[in-house]
């Protein structure tokens, strides 16, 4: 039987080689580090979570609530990892990020179908079933030689030359922001400098971006309250930071105003710094008018103050990073402020004044291919027999979108190795709609996205209350996973 090779030990790489070991397929798992580590890096585990902890919501009327369903009743590695892993959050699922990479990395490491190799890839076999998962910072290598791939898909596909490339490769993140930062130090994992590939127009590339961490007992509580929005989870997960009109005014004004990291000019497309509009800055953000942070990440509503029965002009969360409750991330303050202005600016908080940062915003521009013209639907590229690419390289964004397109190709190689007839995923669930995004060839711009209702195809029949209608789609959507579940299933017993 041929060997699966996987490249990538992140979320997508891991969840891969696990569906296809699952079924009984031997896989070669590739990950880099400790022999070389990524600028957003900090450890050397499987499955390391390098930006927020948070898998974000997990109610089933939310589209990526419904995906980690499904992914669950697939038996996915990650999800049940994140289970085991999970900090109070609210209605979202978060995770204690060093027991979760734990609980992935011994999954992988006791998988007897499932070989390790701790080296880097720098060229991908044509002879070999392979799943290109290397995340969206590829290494310069890996990053030439995916290029030379895509470049001969579209000879071989007659694909138009701007609709084919990856991004110039960018290996660093803005000077001295060479990692996630501990007291300031740039943390582990410095960059190695950035390699601009001989590219046509038509570059794919956006920015992403990670929050500040702070010490929890660095925090003065009583200036803040805890409280749950519409009191969620248990009610009280997290750490609220009200701010008055005037002290919303001078945050803007710090956001505006104080000094950020500026980028290359090979980091700019078009004179402009391409951002996706999921994950925007905080300081783009308040660029974009007054009340925009009002109405996003600090948005009042549904956290009245149980100490005045009031509700704040505004209001700053902090979530917890880990199960100890040790660390507190700021929700959505992913920044390209300088480390001193993000000090100057979030030290005004009521509460923060002698925080603690364990970590400060970095942010480093992302790498992805151009899916809907290159890959088929079962992520495979097109003109090559058994090449898939899998997570945030496809411009599938997000922790949990990573992880489903790392179960789809896996599950996929596996059938193909097996010599077994290929299933599609059922266009009415949530992975279904991971995939639509991915194949919308109506778009000329493609993005990456995070899962959404919008490409999930209507009801039979019409309900107007958005909740309901939206359960419906997710009762319609299981219905037909476990369809699915049963004609993907291993015919092997499970190794673990």
């Amino acid at each position: 039987m041929q060997r699966l090779m996987v490249i990538g030990g992140g979320l997508a790489g891991c969840e891969a080689a696990w569906q296809a070991a699952q079924r009984g397929v031997p896989v070669d798992l590739y990950e880099m580090r400790p022999l070389r580590r990524g600028p957003a890096h900090v450890t050397d585990r499987l499955a390391e979570l390098v930006c927020s902890n948070s898998l974000r919501g997990a109610a089933l009327e939310n589209a990526v609530g419904l995906l980690k369903e499904e992914l669950a009743r697939l038996d996915s590695a990650i999800i049940v990892s994140a289970r085991e892993a999970a900090v109070p959050a609210g209605g979202a699922l978060a995770v204690d990020r060093d027991l979760f990479a734990a609980a992935v990395e011994r999954r992988i490491l006791e998988h007897p179908l499932i070989t390790v190799h701790r080296e880097e890839v720098t060229t991908i076999p044509r002879d070999r079933p392979v799943i290109v998962a290397c995340g969206p910072l590829p290494g310069d290598a890996l990053a030439a030689e995916i290029d030379a791939l895509l470049r001969q898909a579209q000879d071989d596909t007659h694909v138009a030359p701007h609709d084919t490339d990856v991004a110039p490769h960018d290996t660093g993140v803005a000077p001295h922001d060479t990692g996630a930062a501990k007291h300031d130090t740039g943390g582990a994992g410095a960059a190695s400098g950035g390699v601009t590939l001989s590219l046509s127009k038509g570059r794919l590339h956006y920015y992403d971006a990670a929050s500040p961490i702070v010490a929890a007992d660095s925090i003065d509580e009583s200036q803040m309250y805890r409280k749950s929005r519409y009191d969620k989870g248990e009610g009280d997960d997290y750490l609220n930071i009200p701010l008055d009109r005037e002290q919303y005014q001078e945050l803007l004004h710090d956001l505006r105003t104080l000094e950020r990291h500026q980028p290359k000019e090979f980091e700019m497309d078009a004179g402009a710094v391409k951002y996706f509009e999921g994950c925007l800055p905080i300081e783009e953000m308040a660029d974009r008018g007054d009340d925009v942070l009002r109405f996003g990440p600090l948005k009042p509503v549904g956290l009245r103050d149980p100490r005045t029965g009031k509700t704040p002009h505004a209001v700053v969360q902090l979530r917890k990073e880990n199960a100890e409750g040790s660390a507190f991330n700021l929700v959505g303050f992913q920044t390209r402020l300088s480390w001193p202005s993000q000090k100057l600016a979030f030290g005004k908080f009521p509460g923060l004044a002698n925080a603690e940062w364990l970590r400060l915003g970095v942010m480093h521009r992302n790498t992805f291919i151009d899916s809907p013209r290159l890959l088929d639907a079962s992520l495979r590229l097109r003109g090559h027999d058994a090449l898939y690419f899998a997570g945030q390289i496809t411009g599938a964004e997000g922790y949990v979108e990573a992880a489903a397109c790392g179960m789809m190709a896996g599950i996929h190689a596996a059938r193909q190795i097996l010599a077994l007839s290929p299933v599609a995923v059922p266009r009415v669930t949530a992975l279904g709609a991971v995939v639509a995004h991915l194949q919308n060839t109506e778009t000329h711009d493609f993005q990456p996205a995070n899962v959404t209702w919008a490409p999930f195809p209507p009801l039979e029949r019409e309900i107007r209350d958005k909740k309901a209608r939206r359960g419906a789609l997710a009762q319609r959507a299981l219905d037909a996973l476990a369809a699915y579940a049963a004609a993907v299933a291993p015919s092997v017993p499970a190794a673990i």
